[in-house]
């Protein structure tokens, strides 16, 4: 972790506290505080990168925080300033601005976090929260980022539900998550594929994506419809937006002109996955997410079979690389693209 905390309470007298930056230490909490009884956690999970003017730089960090936001609502936690907050994340990594790393394809991690403190027994909306902010440098999520990802589909295990809090980035969603990954682990694969009634809805903590030949010589791009059970990803959303803008109002890098890439949202089920893997259709599958960007997948166990997907030299496929390359020069502050990349002013 880094040197420091940025730390905010509210209680239902005062509101919320003028906020510090303090040196990173433990917090005393009372053992009935709300969010150690009932789990009323939120949380986001952003980066800062290092852009060769030697700028610190978030990417898209407005999303973060209605992301945050909406989450904290969903607990009835107290209600915040996203736009206050976000001028204190900004100026909270210009002071932890020498833990960014220099190197691409590494950054700061940012963890803001708000639980709810309220000390009692009894179940009910928490009135008073600590919110605070801290940082890690990040390196690469795996350990080699060009081996892809083995999966297995769990259906049998639940990850979220219609009506329930799977598009929310809170704590409840991660913990009953462990059991399942690490039995997966056991059985030799990578993450979870996360199923409900036959349908895919994430990778692991990753959102799931697709690429299919169609007849005209395209590429449909697939990935699940935001439906309840599957959080809203800044990188899910990037990726659909810049697919969607290749050719026509930019050129992904290393993808010809000629390629028409068609976004799409829709339910993919595994009885389809099994049908496009027989007729050849699938040409790359990946995950995207903060922590990974874009990471291939390679293979899929499923009602005790492998389904083998095509592999690329370096890891990833054109596409899935394509896109990858474009996301990080926007981190980076290389490419300017529609005001994604924020720099810490």
């Amino acid at each position: 972790m880094t040197d420091h905390l940025l730390v905010a309470s509210y209680d239902p007298v005062n509101g919320w506290s003028a906020p510090e930056i303090r040196p990173y230490g433990p917090f005393v909490l009372d053992p009935t505080s709300s969010c150690l009884q009932y789990g009323t956690t939120a949380f986001e999970g952003m980066k800062a990168y290092m852009g060769p003017d030697g700028e610190a730089r978030l990417f898209r960090p407005e999303k973060n925080m209605a992301r945050l936001a909406r989450s904290a609502a969903r607990l009835a936690l107290p209600r915040f300033d996203t736009e206050e907050l976000l001028k204190l994340i900004k100026a909270f990594v210009k002071v932890e601005h020498r833990w960014i790393p220099a190197q691409r394809g590494q950054s700061l991690y940012i963890r803001p976090m708000i639980v709810g403190t309220r000390a009692t027994m009894g179940l009910a909306p928490s009135d008073s929260a600590l919110l605070w902010v801290m940082c890690a440098p990040s390196g690469s999520f795996f350990r080699d980022a060009t081996r892809p990802l083995s999966l297995l589909a769990v259906g049998e295990a639940t990850r979220a539900w219609p009506g329930g809090t799977g598009e929310h980035k809170i704590a409840g969603n991660y913990g009953p998550t462990l059991g399942p990954q690490q039995a997966a682990h056991r059985r030799g694969y990578d993450q979870t594929l996360w199923l409900f009634e036959g349908k895919i809805t994430e990778a692991g903590v990753m959102n799931f994506f697709i690429a299919l030949k169609r007849d005209d010589g395209g590429v449909d791009l697939c990935t699940p419809p935001l439906d309840g059970t599957i959080l809203p990803g800044v990188t899910r959303e990037s990726i659909l937006a810049l697919a969607a803008a290749h050719p026509s109002r930019t050129t992904l890098p290393d993808l010809p002109p000629s390629l028409h890439l068609h976004p799409s949202e829709r339910v993919l089920t595994m009885s389809e996955l099994q049908a496009w893997q027989v007729d050849g259709r699938i040409l790359e599958v990946f995950s995207v997410g903060t922590a990974v960007i874009v990471a291939p997948i390679g293979r899929i166990g499923y009602e005790g079979k492998e389904i083998e997907l095509p592999t690329f030299e370096g890891g990833l496929g054109p596409i899935g690389r394509a896109l990858y390359r474009r996301i990080t020069d926007i981190q980076d502050g290389r490419f300017e693209w529609e005001g994604w990349s924020v720099v810490c002013e």
